[in-house]
C-alpha cells in the first residue's frame, strides 16, 4: 500500500499497485465505491497484465482517510488524486475512471495535463445538477447533518441496494455528502466544458440500459470518442467486462 498526504493535517490519499510497463494505468472509482472492488477483475485480464497499475481511492472513501474539515469539493479530490500520482512518479498517465471518479479525472486532467494522456470515463457526470439515473443516490438532497446525524445515511444505504451499499457503508458518510454536493453543484467551467476542450485521447461509455448520453453530438464534435455498450447500465465494468476490457485496452 502507498500514500501521499493531501491537506495540511497530513491526511492520506492511499492506493495500491502492481509493477509494470509505463505509461502507468490509474483506476478511479465513483461515489461511495473504492477501486479495487470496481476494477481489479478488469486490471487482471490478459489483454491489461503488464503495465504498472495503480487502484486509488479517493478522500473519505476506501483505505484513505476521511478528514472532517476537508471540503470533498470536485477540485479537492482532483488535487489530492494529483498528489497520489506525484508522489507515485507517475506522468502521462492513463485514468479509467467511473461515474464519479470519471469527474475527478476530467477536473485533474483540466488542471494538470502533465499527469494525464489518455481518458477512460465511463458515465462520468458532465453537468451540474444531473437528472436522476441509475448511479443516482438521492444524498446530496439531504442537509449534511441531517445526512449524517439524522438517518440519512442508512436510508440511502438501504435505497440503493446490497451491492452499491457494500461499498458505500466503508465510506465516511460526511465524505459522501460532501462529495455529492459538489457533484451537484459542479464546476466553473463545466466538467463539460473541460471535456470538450481537453486535447489527449477521451473515450466515453455509456450503458446502454442507462440511455443516450446529454450532448453526444457536441462531445463528438470536439473529439471524443463515444461508446454505447450494449447490455450494461451505470456499471459497465460489471455487466458487460468483456467490451469494457477492449476499450480500456484499446482494442475495440
Amino acid at each position: 500500500m502507498k500514500q501521499a498526504e493531501f491537506d495540511e493535517e497530513g491526511s492520506c490519499i492511499r492506493w495500491t499497485q502492481a509493477a509494470g510497463a509505463e505509461p502507468a494505468r490509474v483506476f478511479v472509482h465513483g461515489l461511495g465505491s473504492a477501486s479495487t472492488v470496481y476494477h481489479a477483475h478488469i486490471a487482471a485480464r490478459p489483454g491489461l497484465v503488464g503495465r504498472r497499475t495503480l487502484f486509488v481511492d479517493l478522500p473519505g472513501h476506501g483505505i484513505s482517510d476521511r478528514p472532517e474539515n476537508f471540503g470533498y469539493s470536485l477540485e479537492e479530490h482532483a488535487d489530492a488524486l494529483a498528489a497520489a500520482l506525484d508522489e507515485a512518479d507517475v506522468t502521462g498517465a492513463e485514468l479509467v475512471a467511473h461515474s464519479m471518479g470519471g469527474t475527478v479525472a476530467i477536473v485533474l486532467a483540466h488542471r494538470r495535463p502533465d499527469l494525464v494522456s489518455r481518458l477512460v470515463l465511463t458515465e462520468a457526470n458532465l453537468d451540474p445538477y444531473p437528472p436522476a439515473r441509475a448511479g443516482s443516490s438521492g444524498i446530496a438532497s439531504y442537509e449534511e447533518e441531517d445526512y449524517v446525524e439524522n438517518g440519512g445515511h442508512a436510508r440511502v444505504l438501504d435505497k440503493v441496494g446490497p451491492s452499491w451499499a457494500a461499498t458505500m457503508r466503508l465510506a465516511d458518510p460526511r465524505a459522501l455528502h460532501r462529495t455529492a454536493t459538489g457533484l451537484a453543484r459542479g464546476t466553473h467551467p463545466t466538467m463539460r466544458q473541460m471535456l470538450e476542450e481537453l486535447t489527449m485521447d477521451r473515450v466515453y461509455l455509456q450503458g446502454e440500459l442507462s440511455g443516450e448520453p446529454a450532448g453526444r453530438e457536441g462531445l463528438e464534435a470536439a473529439g471524443v470518442r463515444m461508446v454505447i455498450v450494449p447490455g450494461a447500465g451505470h456499471n459497465v465494468m460489471f455487466d458487460n467486462p468483456d467490451a469494457f476490457a477492449a476499450e480500456v485496452a484499446g482494442e475495440a
